[in-house]
């Protein structure tokens, strides 16, 4: 069992999933209306993650594009 400070070593693929992953959940729930059922505290944290994950903002810019798209269903 890894302590809560260990990260795993992520690399190709699936550095990108983990990247991608919080980027979609922001989009989703930045469309959300705001109350009680919206989180903005997780998405606050997942922008965070992000900025510490994402090297440059055109990196940023690729995964809120690829974001709005799952979450939309539509290109830019």
């Amino acid at each position: 069992m890894t302590s809560e400070t260990e990260m795993p070593e992520l690399s190709g693929r699936d550095l990108h999933l983990v990247k991608k992953a919080p980027a979609i959940a922001v989009a989703a729930i930045a469309r959300m209306p705001e109350g009680p059922f919206r989180s903005d505290s997780d998405m606050t944290d997942m922008k965070t993650l992000l900025d510490k994950m994402i090297e440059s903002d055109v990196e940023l810019e690729h995964y809120a594009r690829a974001a709005r798209i799952a979450v939309t269903g539509k290109p830019d």
